[in-house]
């Protein structure tokens, strides 16, 4: 299933896509009208996800009766992220390609007023201070988000005053849909709710600044608007293989970047049974890949500006969409 949450009439509903997403179920009202009773289930993606099949099956059945009463259509409704408020987020470095550019790009940027930029740059490859440091290869790294900055897609990302220059990440993550601790590798993609794309959106000029001091990120990714999540969760049993998806970056129609799911060095189940050890993971969190190779402004040299339109899509999951505005 393709399962959003939306608004109308006031409501926060969640819903299920059909018709090529054109048309939207509500799922709620869809098994009060074909049971006759409500379901708790279906009230809030969360809930959904935390119902686990018990949920997945009600929503199964009620978009197999689909009462026309429920049906919508998809633009007459107000799409909001598919979990407006994840309980927890973490964000992933989990493609090779792209850290190592990110480090080159991050020196390139540090030494922009350097007099003698280039000799510097040479010199710092050379003493292989811009190698991907091991510990990368042997763990996946990750670092916390907000979960409150979140947003859907057709939302306008607000430019936060105190940076120059904001980037997009092309990136596309999940929803563990069921809680666990110490979860093995071998069991790990059976905690996998569903995939949805993420646009982690970066204000690189305070990101480099910040870094210097050795922890982070912070204000660099810390700003209302900051995470994109959408347009929807597609369920883990209609994507039979997430690690061959072609991902896409526009910006104001232009294709900028492009790549490909299956260069991940870490997968979805590396990571979860990285984290999840001595530490109780629950159903209804988000974790993302990290950036795909080439998939930001960062390690292209080029950056949105504003008023520009930031569109990332992922194979069989979809697009989000957004505008970048300075107030």
């Amino acid at each position: 299933m393709r399962l959003i949450t939306f608004a109308h009439q006031g409501e926060q509903r969640v819903g299920a896509w059909f018709d090529q997403d054109r048309k939207v179920l509500d799922l709620a009202r869809a098994h009060a009208l074909a049971a006759g009773t409500a379901a708790q289930e279906l009230a809030s993606m969360q809930a959904l996800i935390e119902a686990g099949e018990q949920g997945l099956d009600k929503a199964r059945r009620a978009l197999q009766a689909c009462p026309h009463e429920a049906v919508l259509a998809t633009a007459d409704v107000d799409l909001l992220a598919p979990v407006p408020v994840p309980i927890q987020m973490r964000d992933c470095v989990a493609f090779e390609q792209h850290i190592r550019q990110a480090k080159q790009a991050s020196a390139r940027m540090r030494l922009r007023n350097h007099p003698y930029a280039d000799e510097e740059f040479a010199r710092l490859k050379a003493s292989g201070a811009l190698d991907v440091p091991q510990v990368w290869y042997e763990r996946p790294i990750y670092y916390k988000q907000n979960r409150f900055s979140v947003i859907g897609s057709g939302r306008d990302v607000q430019w936060p005053p105190y940076a120059n220059v904001l980037d997009y990440e092309l990136e596309f993550g999940i929803f563990l849909g069921k809680t666990g601790r110490n979860i093995p590798r071998e069991r790990a993609r059976d905690y996998i709710f569903g995939y949805t794309v993420l646009n982690d959106v970066s204000a690189r000029d305070t990101q480099a600044a910040e870094q210097v001091g050795g922890m982070g990120p912070a204000k660099g990714k810390d700003f209302d608007t900051g995470n994109v999540l959408g347009p929807c969760i597609v369920t883990a049993d209609e994507l039979t293989d997430p690690y061959a998806l072609r991902m896409t970056a526009r910006v104001d129609g232009e294709v900028w970047s492009e790549g490909n799911s299956g260069t991940m060095h870490h997968k979805f189940e590396d990571i979860i049974a990285y984290i999840s050890q001595s530490e109780t993971l629950h159903a209804g969190e988000f974790i993302g890949s990290g950036t795909v190779g080439n998939g930001c402004g960062f390690e292209l040299g080029r950056y949105p500006q504003p008023g520009s339109v930031v569109e990332l899509t992922v194979e069989s999951i979809g697009t989000v969409r957004n505008r970048y505005v300075r107030a």
